[in-house]
């Protein structure tokens, strides 16, 4: 087999991810985008060291075992992302990424004192009226 066909699929595969990591909005679908990017990675390093080992008559894989290491680490980053996500799940109610920016300990959306980002506004100096913020 030709290195380009792994070495496309792998691109469609990372696109595809990368695409949904930065369109979607669901914390889970953002998780599993990220995997969609290491398991791009993982056939790369398959597919090169494939390529490589039989130009070379090299036996060591190393781009397999690489593959292996990559595997373990996605493993652990879904299982701890996951319960990270449960935990805000719990305590929110809500799994959004967008809504999840609001809820910083000590912002309240509803609070005329304090602006968008949360952040307290200045107090007005003494003698200055306070213009209403909308």
């Amino acid at each position: 087999m030709h290195l380009a066909y792994p070495a496309v699929l792998a691109a469609l595969l990372f696109c595809t991810g990368l695409y949904g990591v930065l369109a979607r909005r669901n914390a889970i679908l953002v998780l599993m985008s990220v995997e969609l990017m290491l398991n791009a990675v993982n056939l790369n390093l398959v597919a090169f060291d494939a390529w490589l080992s039989r130009a070379a008559e090299d036996t060591l894989h190393s781009g397999q075992a690489l593959a292996l290491f990559t595997i373990a680490i996605a493993a652990a980053e879904i299982g701890i992302g996951l319960a990270i996500v449960l935990a805000v799940y719990r305590n929110r109610g809500t799994s959004h990424v967008d809504r999840l920016r609001d809820t910083a300990e000590g912002h309240d959306p509803d609070d005329p004192d304090s602006d968008a980002t949360g952040r307290a506004l200045p107090a007005p100096a003494a003698g200055e009226k306070a213009e209403a913020t909308a």
